[in-house]
């Protein structure tokens, strides 16, 4: 399966998918005109993927600065699929990660950590050093 990338713009995020690692990244702000028409293709992407895989590791690191709420919804649909692939037997690991000085960002990831029940949801805080 290829890799499924797409780079970011002013309102949507940088995302990489890397089947052959396992490892996903989704990084920047999310406000697109139309959410579903941004990110509609990486949930065709991830079916497919998914449809190939039994019980692997994934990890999904997410950074997200900013996100409207259309954004919001689509992160919870895709953590709803995330949550249905762990319950059928995938290791599904999400690092939300957020700047210590976001507080938004970081009650943002203790609500979606919340709404989800078998994937492992990390909250991950970094600071500027730790960007170096």
């Amino acid at each position: 399966m290829t890799r499924f990338s797409v780079q970011a713009t002013s309102s949507s995020p940088h995302i990489e998918f890397d089947p052959e690692t396992m490892s996903f990244e989704i990084k920047g702000e999310s406000y697109p005109e139309n959410c579903w028409a941004f990110y509609g293709p990486m949930f065709d992407w991830l079916e497919t993927f998914f449809s190939g895989i039994n019980g692997d590791r994934v990890e999904i690191n997410m950074e997200i600065l900013y996100f409207n709420s259309s954004s919001s919804k689509t992160f919870m649909d895709f953590f709803d699929m995330l949550d249905d692939q762990a319950e059928q037997g995938n290791n599904i690991v999400v690092n939300w990660r957020y700047h210590e000085e976001n507080e938004s960002a970081m009650e943002c990831g203790e609500e979606f950590m919340e709404d989800v029940s078998c994937i492992k949801f990390n909250l991950v805080e970094f600071n500027d050093e730790s960007e170096c």
